[in-house]
C-alpha cells in the first residue's frame, strides 16, 4: 500500500516548514526508521524518518520550500505501486540498481584512497552540513571528531575560524553602509512567535528570593551517585526541574494551557527547557518530569542537550510541553523575565545563585541566594496562584530532600 509523506507539524500554531534537504533520492529505497528529510520550523532543524519500507517516489517538495503542514510532499511504494493520481510504477530498472548497490555494499572491496565512496548522509549532523553548505567546505575534507568520525557543527566552525584568521583584513578605501543581517528561517519565525506572544498573551510576573543552601547541598550529595552510576553530571538545573513539576502536581493552573478562548488542565507535566542554539533558541522537552527520577531527569536533559547542540532534535524532543524553565544562571545574570511561549500559561526564569548578605535570627549572614522570576498568562491564573506556587517551590527548594526521596 502507497505510504503517504506528509510536512509534519509540530504544534497547533504551525502552519508551514522549510524543506532543508532530503536525505534520500526519487527512486532510492528506503526502510522504516531510516532518515527521509529535514525540515526547519521555528524550533529547529529536524530530522524525519521514513514510516515504511519501500521506495521514495512522487516527490513535489524542492528543497527550499515553504511546505504547508500536512501537505504530500511523497509517496513510499512497494515495487510495481503506482504514485496515487498518477501513472507511473516505480522502475524495474530502480529496483535492480538498489539490488546491485545493496549486494556491493556487502561485498568487500580493495579500494585506493581515490576510489573511497563519499561519506555517508549518516556521519555529519544536519547542522554541519548547512553550515559547511554556507561556507562552501567540502565536506569530504573535513575530518569528523564525533562518535565513528561524524563531522559535527563544532567541527566546520573551527574550519571557518581557522580560515578566518588566515585571511588578511583589508578596509575598503570607502565605508560601505552596513546592511541588515537577514535571519535564518528559525530566528525569523522565532521573532514572529515572541513577537506574537508578548503582543497578545497578557504578562504578569512575580519574583522570589530563596535560601539556595540545600538546593546546593542536595546536588552534592546527590551528584556524585548520579555520576558514578550512570556517567551523567547533575545540574542544578535537572534539581529545579524535579523540584518545580513536583510542586506543579499542587498548581495545575500553573500548567495548564490557553486553548480556543478557554482553559485546558494538562493531565502530564512536560517541562520545557529553553537552550540557545546557534539560531536562536528551542525548547526540548522533559517527558513526564513528576514522575520521573532524578537520573532519568539527568539522562533526558543531557541527550536533549547534546542533540540541540549538533542540530538532531527530532520532533518527538519538542512537543507537548506544558511549562519552561529558562535558565541564565550560568551566564551570572542576577535575575531576568522571560517571555511565555502560547499556549504555557508560565515560564520560570532563573538567575544565578549568588552570595549575599542577609539577616539571620536578629543578626546577619551571608547565604547562597537564587532569584526566580515567573511569567504567568493572566488569563489563566491570577498573583495569588503565581504567588502560591513560588511559595511551594520556595519550600521544596529549601527542603529537596522531602520532595527527591
Amino acid at each position: 500500500m502507497a505510504i503517504s509523506v506528509i510536512m509534519p507539524a509540530l504544534e497547533v500554531a504551525q502552519e508551514t516548514a522549510k524543506l532543508v534537504a532530503w536525505l534520500k533520492n526519487e527512486g532510492d529505497s528506503v526502510r522504516k526508521g531510516e532518515l527521509l528529510l529535514e525540515i526547519e520550523t521555528d524550533k529547529a532543524t529536524m530530522e524525519v524518518e521514513a514510516e515504511a519500507d519501500g521506495v521514495l517516489a512522487g516527490v513535489t517538495a524542492k528543497v527550499g520550500d515553504d511546505v504547508p503542514v500536512g501537505q504530500v510532499i511523497a509517496w513510499i511504494l512497494s515495487p510495481g505501486e503506482n504514485v496515487p493520481g498518477a501513472s507511473g510504477t516505480v522502475s524495474r530498472a530502480a529496483e535492480e540498481f538498489k539490488a546491485s548497490a545493496a549486494v556491493e555494499a556487502t561485498s568487500p572491496t580493495d579500494l585506493s584512497a581515490a576510489e573511497q565512496p563519499v561519506r555517508s548522509i549518516g556521519q555529519i549532523s544536519p547542522k554541519a552540513r548547512r553550515l559547511a553548505k554556507e561556507a562552501g567546505i567540502d565536506i569530504g575534507t573535513v575530518q569528523g571528531t564525533g562518535p565513528g568520525g561524524e563531522i559535527l557543527a563544532s567541527d566546520i566552525r573551527a574550519l571557518v575560524e581557522a580560515k578566518t584568521n588566515q585571511t588578511p583584513c583589508t578596509v575598503p578605501a570607502t565605508p560601505v553602509p552596513a546592511q541588515p543581517q537577514p535571519l535564518s528561517s528559525i530566528g525569523r519565525l522565532m521573532a514572529e512567535r515572541t513577537t506574537q506572544s508578548w503582543t497578545t498573551v497578557p504578562h504578569f510576573f512575580v519574583e522570589r528570593e530563596i535560601d539556595a543552601s540545600a538546593l546546593n547541598h542536595a546536588r552534592a550529595v546527590l551528584g556524585p551517585g548520579i555520576e558514578q552510576s550512570q556517567g551523567i553530571k547533575l545540574t542544578h538545573t535537572d534539581l529545579l526541574i524535579a523540584l518545580v513539576a513536583r510542586t506543579l502536581t499542587k498548581h495545575p493552573r500553573l500548567n495548564a494551557s490557553w486553548i480556543d478562548g478557554g482553559i485546558r488542565l494538562n493531565p502530564d507535566i512536560n517541562i520545557s527547557i529553553a537552550m540557545a542554539v546557534d539560531d536562536g533558541v528551542v525548547a526540548a522537552v522533559v517527558a513526564n518530569a513528576h514522575t520521573a527520577t532524578l537520573a532519568d531527569i539527568a539522562r533526558q536533559r543531557r541527550d536533549l542537550t547534546e542533540r540541540a547542540r549538533n542540530g538532531r532534535l527530532r520532533l518527538a524532543d519538542l512537543a507537548g510541553g506544558t511549562f519552561t524553565i529558562s535558565n541564565l544562571g550560568m551566564f551570572q545574570v542576577d535575575s531576568f523575565s522571560a517571555i511565555i511561549t502560547p499556549p504555557q500559561a508560565a515560564i520560570l526564569a532563573v538567575g544565578a545563585i549568588k552570595d549575599r548578605v542577609v539577616p539571620i535570627e536578629g543578626g546577619v549572614g551571608v547565604r547562597p541566594i537564587l532569584s526566580l522570576t515567573i511569567s504567568v498568562d493572566h488569563r489563566v491564573a491570577d498573583g495569588a496562584k503565581a504567588a502560591s506556587f513560588l511559595h511551594d517551590l520556595a519550600g521544596a527548594i529549601e527542603a529537596p530532600e522531602k520532595w527527591l526521596a
